[in-house]
């Protein structure tokens, strides 16, 4: 595993586990998350996340470093920092953004306070006269908080949400996403009907949920819909585990900022400013990659998800080589 760590390159978090022992393995960048923590019975657990520990009775104990491996076995916890700070360390910060749970915290930093920093700047860089304040479940409703701390115009629940669906913007066709958007969101009309709102939702990646959203609240009564967006536009292909594969589809990569408030039908929208991600995470240490393209790591060759379906008898050859080098 030391040796395979030397070769591998890009984001993941991996878990072995035998009859003796259980070891958890951290990339070297720390792309994303990993932590353990030990139960009252003192069994050992490792998850992504800090509120994974909560759900089964152990206390948090730390972050696993980035390129750390951790060995648990009979004879206690055994740390291996051969790779730590081998490469630079660069945690994704749609983590903080979107992916990670409010009741997180990651690397000293709660989950929920980025959140509301987020809307908190987003109040400063994008006022906007408004009537109420609301946010689209789940990772939106603690941006919106801190945008209506920070605006002073009163927080509302505007959506009620559908547990039992899933995260639209990875679905894989723009039908079953806004197939998802109408099952997932119920507006709340009572919150909405005549007043000027100002949603604030995580990202924009193709523009489709986004515009089903807008449509929803303005059926519901709302007279203005200014869209509010906790992270900066995507403007460029993720290799570290958010489902872009490419920038086919980014309507950032196409469209100004009005362009798109149109096209969404908004009457105003704001994205965070870049500048501003590192205040989130409190760190300068963090991948920023899909909004601004400066990548940690060399660059996949091959990124197109369909060379996975089909037949194998009908793949096609692939180069050996995995990456190119970064521009």
């Amino acid at each position: 595993m030391n040796r395979a760590a030397w070769r591998l390159e890009g984001a993941y978090s991996l878990v072995f586990m035998s009859a003796t022992k259980l070891i958890a393995m951290r990339d070297a960048n720390g792309f994303r998350p990993l932590c353990y923590g030990k139960t009252p019975d003192g069994c050992y657990v490792i998850a992504s996340e800090s509120c994974a520990l909560a759900a089964v009775g152990a206390e948090f104990i730390r972050d696993i470093l980035p390129g750390e491996i951790v060995v648990f076995d009979e004879y206690g916890v055994h740390s291996i920092k051969d790779h730590c700070g081998k490469k630079p360390e660069r945690l994704c910060v749609f983590e903080y953004i979107y992916f990670a749970r409010s009741d997180s915290v990651i690397n000293g930093v709660s989950v929920h306070a980025a959140r509301r920093k987020a809307g908190e700047l987003l109040a400063k860089s994008h006022p906007v006269e408004a009537d109420v304040v609301i946010g689209v479940p789940d990772s939106g409703l603690d941006a919106a908080l801190g945008y209506s701390i920070e605006s002073g115009i009163p927080y509302e629940l505007g959506f009620i949400k559908n547990k039992y669906v899933g995260r639209t913007f990875i679905s894989p066709t723009q039908s079953d996403r806004l197939d998802q958007v109408r099952i997932k969101l119920s507006p709340i009309s009572e919150a909405v009907t005549g007043k000027r709102v100002i949603m604030i939702d995580d990202s924009i990646v193709r523009g489709t949920t986004s515009a089903q959203i807008v449509k929803l609240l303005r059926n519901a009564g709302a007279k203005e819909v200014h869209v509010r967006i906790s992270s900066p536009p995507f403007l460029n292909p993720c290799y570290y585990g958010t489902d872009i594969d490419s920038e086919n589809g980014l309507i950032a990569c196409s469209h100004t900022v009005e362009e798109i408030a149109e096209i969404i039908g908004a009457d105003s929208l704001g994205y965070l400013p870049t500048e501003d991600l590192k205040l989130l995470a409190r760190s300068e240490n963090i991948c920023t990659s899909c909004f601004t393209g400066d990548y940690p790591t060399g660059i996949p060759v091959h990124t197109d998800k369909g060379r996975f379906e089909g037949k194998l008898s009908e793949a096609k050859p692939q180069k050996s080589r995995l990456f190119k080098t970064k521009k």
